[in-house]
Parts: C-alpha cells; structure tokens; sequence
C-alpha cells in the first residue's frame, strides 16, 4: 500500500499568521499523497460575538442554530479555506478546497440526541473515497474545512477532528494512513498549564482513567474519541501535537494505541 499522510491543523495556529505560514511550509514539504483538514473554531467565536450571536459548546462540541451556522459555513468554508489554499499554492503544494458538499465527498446525517439538541450538526456517514483516490493520484492535495452536508440540501456544521478521523478510515482501505492532529501543544497534556507534562503514549485504559480524573476534558476528548475509532478501524499511525513534528521525527508528541 502507497503512503497517505492526513494532517489536521487547528487551535492557535489557525489564528496566528505566523504559525499558519510555518506549518503550510512544513505540510507542503511532505512527501506523497497527503490531505489537510482544518478548523478555524475561535474565528467562528469571534466572528458570532462581533455580530451579536452567543456561542454555545457541550463536551467541546458547538450548538449550532441558523445563524451560527452561517457563520461557521462563511468562516471555514470561505475565508479560513481558501486562505489556506493560496498559501499551499505559494509553497508548491496544488491544493484544492473543500466542504463535504462539494462532489458528495462527505455526507452526513444531522445529529440526533435523546436530550441535546445541537441544532444544525452533522455526524459522518460515508466518504466518497473513490473520488477522492483519484484527486489524490492526479497529484491534488485536497484541503476540507469543518462543514459537511446531508445530499437534501442542508449543510451540516461537523467536527474537523472527526472528518479528519473518517477520512482516514475510509482511504485506510486503499492507502497505508498516518492521521497527525497539529495544534499549538506539544501533546495531550497532564496538565493543561503546562507544556513539558505531555503524555508520551496513551492507551484506551490511561484515557478513560484520566477522563474520570478530569485531567482529559472539553475538545480533547472529541479528539481522542476519534484517535481510538480510527485506529480501531484500520488507520496504522496516529499522533497528536505541535506542528513542528511534521519536520521533526524526534519532535516531543503523543502517540496514539489501542
């Protein structure tokens, strides 16, 4: 099996123009078939503040009603996207962007919860996997942002950490797949103040452990619910951390097992 690297990049480095123009030169370095998946969450924030709109998140995950999804599908879609994109162009990566809607790539059902109503948020059903296989053979580096659709005509605000772990699973069965979560961290931390207490390895049993210790909580542990699924599903390598570590083997890290 070819090699297929997938990168997601959120958190500060999305903000930081500095960080973003760093890691676009480190992603475009790497070599073979390789996908990025961002978010762009705090843009979103501030972007609903600015116009009024309070933002609402549970477990990490944001409620999304009518008019925070125009925000998120203006924000990631449009400005956060297409940025990137140019910026690839700039370093020598041909790039293209986008949104599950766009060629049926990801499509979603809106979610259903016995007591949460998320409004207009989707969870991932299928990935068009063969079209994506031949974007990636055909040398472009496809780029999704965080909003994906339910072939009736809606979009649906859906979390990057988990399309970032769906399409790994899904192109796992025609690629060798390394999923990497880049933020502005070094890893997932025993202490959130504290950048040097990264956890070097975690399993299944050390993170429900430090789920029920609170050591895990908020949007890592939508992240690291999507690690294990994935792996468990076919994905070979998963790592979380900064992005340096696209450059750096030896880079400090969390790596992800079963």
């Amino acid at each position: 099996m070819e090699q297929l690297t997938i990168v997601k990049i959120g958190g500060n480095i999305i903000d930081n123009p500095a960080e973003l123009e760093q890691f676009i030169a480190d992603f475009s370095k790497i070599e073979g078939y390789k996908v990025l998946v961002h978010g762009g969450g705090k843009s979103a924030t501030k972007m609903a503040k600015s116009i009024g709109l309070v933002p609402q998140m549970i477990d990490g995950r944001r409620i999304t009603d009518q008019p925070m999804l125009d925000v998120v599908v203006m924000i990631y879609a449009g400005e956060i996207n297409k940025n990137i994109v140019a910026q690839l162009h700039a370093n020598g990566t041909n790039a293209m962007g986008f949104s599950g809607a766009d060629g049926n790539l990801i499509q979603s059902t809106k979610r259903n919860h016995p007591t949460i109503d998320y409004g207009f948020v989707g969870d991932v059903q299928k990935v068009n996997t063969s079209l994506l296989e031949t974007l990636l053979k055909n040398e472009i580096t496809p780029v999704f942002c965080a909003i994906t659709h339910d072939k009736q005509g809606q979009l649906l605000n859906t979390n990057a950490d988990t399309i970032a772990s769906e399409l790994a699973i899904a192109l796992s069965e025609v690629f060798k797949v390394t999923l990497t979560y880049c933020f502005e961290k070094s890893g997932v931390l025993y202490d959130a103040e504290d950048d040097t207490s990264v956890i070097e390895n975690i399993n299944k049993e050390l993170y429900d452990r430090l789920k029920t210790e609170g050591a895990i909580h908020s949007g890592m542990i939508p992240k690291l619910d999507n690690c294990f699924n994935s792996l468990s599903k076919g994905v070979h390598k998963i790592k979380i951390g900064h992005h340096k570590l696209l450059k750096d083997n030896n880079a400090l890290c969390t790596s992800i097992t079963l």
